[in-house]
């Protein structure tokens, strides 16, 4: 099959009269309306782009404020998770408060109720501080980056447990230089270290067991260890460990043993924000151990 060219459209002579007539018809033919009087292209497309701009600035700051929220949730769900542990803690405080003062009362036994007041006032100040302890890490911090010591840090997160870990067959070392410190946030260290703490516990309970909290320093870095001999993680699910709402916990029986999968997502986040890393090696029935790495405090 052969295709032939086309012929040229033949042209059409305008039509024969004045010249005003020729100019107006084709006027009527080929112009497009008029721009409004003032009309401004570059303007109108900066006005545009600004408030564009300033609804993507309106979005950046809902985010924000949604990751905040999502931090805090976690904090308060990490706590949740340990609400029937302190809840214990504080019954087994109480315990003895009770006894010692329906024998000082039964028997009327005066240096027995002084005794009794005594014991009381120092049980008070045990739960007082277990209350603190608890309070401070609920609380919302400051977002100060300064020089935060690793020891006192570490020490705090286990306190934060508001139990001895002595009591679950699980023995606890903190092996820091006391003079060691990083440059992070110190809310954020304690909100991730809290969680490790957790998680550690969890994977060795009803097994004796021991959570082990080391640092060193090295060429301006500092690496903090989290090291238990626990369960472990299996290696299909080590590499999903640090995505959001992963966990191996719901079907836990216990509340301090469930998790929500959002802890460690959001402790990796969090410890990018402070120039840091964290990792995870495991083995099953042998142990974890998390790495976090962080600037060195001059």
């Amino acid at each position: 099959m052969s295709f032939s060219r086309a012929k040229a459209p033949t042209r059409v002579p305008p039509p024969r009269g004045d010249a005003s007539n020729v100019s107006a018809s084709a006027d009527n033919v080929s112009s497009f309306p008029a721009a409004p009087a003032g009309y401004d292209a570059i303007t109108t497309l900066t006005t545009h782009a600004d408030r564009l701009q300033s609804e993507l600035d309106k979005l950046a700051g809902q985010i924000d404020q949604l990751h905040a929220q999502l931090r805090q949730a976690q904090k308060l769900a990490s706590l949740g998770a340990t609400a029937a542990v302190i809840a214990h803690e504080f019954n087994n405080l109480f315990t003895p408060i009770v006894a010692y003062a329906r024998h000082a009362l039964d028997t009327n036994d005066v240096p027995l109720m002084q005794r009794a007041l005594e014991k009381t006032l120092a049980q008070v100040e045990v739960m007082r501080n277990m209350s603190d302890r608890i309070i401070g890490l609920a609380k919302q911090g400051d977002s100060a980056i300064k020089a935060v010591n690793v020891a006192q840090i570490a020490t705090n997160a286990v306190e934060c447990l508001c139990r001895d870990l002595g009591r679950d067959n699980i023995t606890l070392q903190i092996q820091i230089d006391p003079t060691l410190a990083v440059r992070a946030n110190e809310g954020s260290l304690l909100q991730v270290l809290f969680n490790l703490v957790i998680n550690a516990r969890q994977a060795m309970l009803g097994r004796r067991g021991r959570l082990t909290i080391d640092a060193a320093a090295r060429n301006g870095r500092v690496q903090i260890n989290v090291r238990d001999t626990g369960c472990g993680i299996p290696p299909e699910n080590l590499e999903r460990i640090f995505e959001p709402f992963f966990t191996t916990k719901t079907g836990a029986d216990k509340p301090d043993r469930r998790g929500l999968g959002l802890g460690l997502a959001i402790c990796r986040d969090m410890i990018e924000e402070l120039n840091g890393t964290i990792r995870v090696t495991s083995e099953v029935n042998v142990g974890t151990t998390f790495t976090i790495d962080l600037p060195q405090a001059e």
